[in-house]
C-alpha cells in the first residue's frame, strides 16, 4: 500500500508527510519531490485555503489524502452468508466502513457462537465471557465489545453472563432461613450493630435479627446482585425479610426506593421502621441537608409509617436538615 494510505485520516500536513516518510528537516527537497509525485498521481490534492509554506519552492502547508475507491462487495458477501443468525447485521451492511474497523473482533464472536456455543449454557462473569470469546477479559468492559455486541443486536443477557460487583460485607449469628436481614447505609453504623451482635446479643431495637449488610449508599443497588448470585441459601432466601435502615434524608430514602424497585420482585423489602422512629426520639440540634440533593422521593418510604410520623419527617425534610444514622449507637440498640 502506498504510504500516504497508512495515514487514517483525510487531511494531512507538511509535517505529517515529512514523518510519514521518515524526512529529516534538512531534506526539504526531498520532500518537495515527494509531494509532487503524490499530486502528479493523484495520491493527494492541495487544499488553498492552508496557504503556502514561504519557501522555496513553495508547498502548501495542507493536502487532502485521496483513497482509492474500495469494493464493498466482499464485506457484504461476509455478512450476508458466514454471520450466525442471531447475529443482526444490517447496522454493519450500512455502515461498511465500520465493518471494516471492527471486523476482526465480529468474527471472533460469530466463530465463538458457531463453534463453541455449548459454552452459554454455564452463565460466566463478564470478564471470563469476554476471554472466552476475544481472548482479553476487559474487550466489552474496557474496550469495543459492548458497542460492537449493541451494534449486532446482542445483549448481556444473551451470552448468558453476569456482571461482578465488590463483595457485599455482612456478619450473620443465624445461618438458617427464614431470618431478618438489615442492610445498613452507612460503615459506621454497621460495625457498631456487627460489635453488637457479637457480644450476645440477637435483637436490635427488639427485632431478631440474623444478618446485617453494610450497604455502602447507592452501590447497594448494584453489589445486591451478588446476593442472588454468591451468597450461601440460607442468605438468599426467598422467605426472609429484608430491612432497609440508611439517613433520614432525602438521599437516604431515594436509595431504599430504587432499591426497593429493583429488586422487590425478588425478595420480601421494606423498611427497618424501628430505628427509623429511634432516630425520630432523639432528635435534637439537626444538621443541614447537603446542597443540591435530589428531593424527588415517592411514597414507597412514608406510606410504612402512621401518619403523625409521616408529617413528622416531610416537615424535618422541607426545613432542610436532616437525621444521620450516626446518631444512633450500641446503647440505643
Amino acid at each position: 500500500m502506498e504510504q500516504i494510505f497508512k495515514y487514517n485520516k483525510k487531511k494531512i500536513t507538511l509535517d505529517e508527510i515529512r514523518n510519514l516518510y521518515d524526512l529529516r528537516i534538512d531534506q526539504y527537497m526531498e520532500l518537495y519531490d515527494i509531494i509532487n509525485e503524490l499530486m502528479e498521481n493523484n495520491k493527494i490534492s492541495i487544499i488553498k485555503s492552508s496557504k503556502l509554506n514561504g519557501r522555496t519552492p513553495p508547498l502548501y502547508n495542507r493536502y487532502k489524502i485521496n483513497f482509492p475507491e474500495q469494493s464493498f462487495e466482499q464485506y457484504k458477501e461476509e455478512l450476508n452468508f458466514k454471520m450466525v443468525p442471531e447475529l443482526e447485521i444490517t447496522y454493519y451492511l450500512n455502515h461498511i466502513e465500520q465493518y471494516k474497523l471492527d471486523r476482526e473482533k465480529i468474527l471472533q464472536l460469530n466463530q465463538f457462537l458457531l463453534e463453541k456455543r455449548e459454552l452459554l449454557d454455564t452463565m460466566v462473569s463478564l470478564n471470563e465471557r469476554s476471554f472466552q470469546i476475544w481472548n482479553y477479559e476487559k474487550e466489552i468492559s474496557e474496550k469495543s465489545g459492548k458497542r460492537i455486541l449493541k451494534n449486532l443486536g446482542l445483549t448481556l443477557e444473551d451470552l448468558n453472563l453476569y456482571e461482578t460487583t465488590e463483595p457485599l460485607a455482612y456478619y450473620s449469628v443465624c445461618y438458617e432461613a427464614p431470618q431478618n436481614i438489615i442492610i445498613v447505609e452507612n460503615k459506621d453504623t454497621f460495625f457498631s450493630m456487627r460489635k453488637y451482635l457479637l457480644e450476645g446479643n440477637n435483637k436490635i431495637f427488639g427485632v431478631e435479627i440474623g444478618t446485617i449488610v453494610y450497604g455502602a449508599g447507592k452501590r447497594i443497588w448494584k453489589n445486591f446482585m451478588d446476593f442472588f448470585i454468591c451468597a450461601p441459601p440460607y442468605l438468599s432466601a426467598k422467605q426472609n425479610q429484608i430491612l432497609y435502615f440508611g439517613d433520614l434524608d432525602y438521599e437516604g430514602i431515594i436509595i431504599y426506593e430504587k432499591f426497593y424497585e429493583m429488586y422487590h420482585m425478588k425478595c420480601k423489602i421494606k423498611i427497618f421502621k424501628e430505628a427509623y422512629l429511634a432516630m425520630l426520639v432523639k432528635r435534637e440540634k439537626l444538621p443541614s441537608t447537603k446542597e443540591k440533593q435530589n428531593t424527588s422521593i415517592g411514597t414507597l418510604f412514608l406510606e410504612q409509617f402512621k401518619e403523625a410520623e409521616q408529617n413528622l419527617i416531610c416537615q424535618i425534610l422541607k426545613q432542610g436538615i436532616y437525621i444521620p444514622q450516626e446518631i444512633l449507637n450500641v446503647s440505643d440498640f
